[in-house]
């Protein structure tokens, strides 16, 4: 007499072939996982190289448009931060510096050479200070901030220079105020220089006065400018601000004397336009008498702003957009 199975027994035996179902299930979707993670190993090593190079590039580009929001926030900061930002063209060289071979001041007898273009064939006179002067000339004595101010500084320096070029700020900005000479009295302005020469002692304070009493309608002061990041480019120009305590009555056309400047110049250089930005702490500006503006030309410390300024062809471009935007200005 066959005996029936009994329940435990059917019981037993579906469930070691539910196990044995799941095993397998598992051990299929194992493999997969293994058969695909061993294809991905065996990926061709271009592949690898190429996604190390795609994040290398992604990586540069993040790093440089940090750097460049970094440094359009830093120049949009006004008068409350400028006292926190000197430049090093406001850094006095060090005292005792050989000034043997500096020319007399302008002011004295022996300095009057010729700093004034011809008479103005349309009425005009523009002044020009090429910013900053020799290292051999020992300009470290302190001279009031402005009219009436006790807070004191560095007559003049020697400004910053070109990390590619080599080439120092004080040379730069002479050569260009020469030529831009030369263009504004092809145009029929009068022209009054500051300095001619990068041997000549001159204070940013005289520089103002020279200018005011030569009879000048506007003073352009011609820098170029540095920064710690050598992404940071463009150009830009300083004005007094509305609360300059000294020259608050020159804000409003020295503004548009600043943005003239700047406008005309990048659309000729091409350069970025960093717009007008406001100081009050250059003595320079404090104490002109006349619509005042700094021309920062570009970045010294930048390869592309650095290596342009230094070629000659494109100086004249240079040029010729600061004197546009002095037409620019007397046309309004």
């Amino acid at each position: 007499m066959n005996k029936k199975p009994s329940p435990s027994s059917l019981l037993l035996f579906f469930t070691g072939l539910l196990c044995i179902g799941f095993l397998i299930f598992f051990s299929s979707t194992t493999y997969k996982q293994l058969d695909s993670t061993q294809k991905q190993l065996e990926a061709p090593e271009e592949y690898l190289t190429k996604n190390r190079e795609e994040i290398k590039q992604a990586e540069d580009v993040f790093t440089k448009i940090v750097d460049s929001k970094k440094a359009a926030i830093k120049y949009q900061k006004q008068k409350e931060e400028t006292r926190n930002q000197e430049k090093e063209r406001e850094r006095a060289p060090q005292a005792g510096k050989s000034s043997e071979n500096a020319k007399p001041s302008v002011f004295s007898e022996e300095g009057q050479d010729s700093l004034t273009s011809p008479d103005a064939a349309n009425g005009h006179i523009v002044g020009i200070d090429p910013g900053h002067q020799s290292e051999n000339v020992d300009m470290s004595a302190t001279e009031p901030l402005g009219p009436g101010s006790s807070e004191m500084k560095a007559k003049a320096s020697t400004g910053t220079q070109g990390t590619y070029t080599g080439v120092p700020e004080y040379s730069l900005n002479l050569d260009i105020s020469l030529l831009l000479r030369d263009e504004l009295t092809k145009r029929g302005y009068q022209v009054v220089m500051t300095r001619t020469d990068n041997e000549t002692a001159i204070s940013n304070k005289e520089r103002a006065e020279l200018a005011a009493s030569k009879g000048a309608e506007i003073y352009v002061r011609i820098h170029a400018n540095g920064e710690d990041s050598h992404t940071a480019s463009g150009a830009l120009t300083m004005s007094p601000s509305s609360q300059n305590p000294f020259v608050p009555q020159l804000y409003e056309e020295s503004n548009r004397l600043s943005q003239c400047i700047i406008d005309a110049y990048c659309s000729a250089t091409g350069f970025s336009n960093l717009g007008v930005q406001y100081y009050d702490n250059m003595t320079g500006i404090n104490w002109s008498k006349v619509p005042v503006t700094i021309l920062e030309m570009g970045f010294m410390t930048n390869e592309h702003d650095d290596t342009k300024m230094n070629d000659p062809a494109f100086r004249q471009t240079m040029v010729q957009g600061i004197a546009d935007g002095i037409d620019a200005y007397f046309q309004n």
